[in-house]
């Protein structure tokens, strides 16, 4: 091989690893900008849904009992977690949650359906509108009840370990006395003794 073919040889090797890099580079741009662009879209409806729920009418009624919802049910999801951090027995809490959490996100989608109705048309549904109150009621009811009995499991572990903790306490403290001298016993029980004869 001529000096010039090895030259160019080693160009295109160089051409085209650049060429797989800037692919690559591409793939994960795209994959970042696909991520980037969801994460944009849930925040610009997080926002939409806070402004709309300043405002006074239906819309921003509903708008408020939809944010309610979200709210309680991050709570609670959140509430779960710790338990299961913490490796409290939760049975079928966790499906439940999640059973929630599906009928939750239906009904916040149905509360965004009847806000959009709302603002863009003058009439209302009363009897649709008093149902999402009604569902929306039950489903953070639930929430609150769970959490409730979350917190009374996370009182009883907690109590449960202060008993430990003050009965080991108790333990040391009295481990840590120093223990009576069994000559000096014996010279007051003695010395009692002669005092008493002495009275006599």
């Amino acid at each position: 091989m001529s000096p010039i073919e090895t030259v160019i040889a080693i160009l295109l090797v160089v051409f085209l690893v650049l060429l797989a890099l800037g692919g690559a580079a591409i793939y994960f741009a795209v994959k970042v900008g696909k991520k980037a662009a969801k994460s944009a879209k849930q925040a610009t409806n997080r926002l939409s849904a806070h402004v709309n729920a300043m405002g006074t009418g239906e819309a921003s009624e509903v708008e408020r009992l939809r944010l309610d919802l979200r709210r309680e049910v991050a709570l609670t999801r959140q509430a779960i977690d710790h338990a299961q951090q913490q490796g409290w027995g939760l049975s079928d809490l966790p499906d439940l949650m999640a059973q929630l959490a599906r009928q939750a996100e239906a009904q916040d989608h149905q509360l965004g359906m009847y806000a959009k109705h709302v603002r863009v048309s003058s009439m209302s549904d009363q009897t649709t509108l008093g149902q999402l109150r009604e569902h929306q009621a039950k489903l953070t009811a639930m929430c609150a009840r769970i959490r409730a009995d979350l917190m009374r499991t996370q009182a009883e572990h907690a109590s449960t370990g202060i008993d430990e903790l003050s009965t080991r306490t108790d333990l040391e403290i009295e481990a840590r006395k120093p223990s009576a001298d069994p000559l000096d016993e014996i010279d007051e029980l003695y010395r009692r003794t002669m005092e008493q004869r002495r009275e006599q």
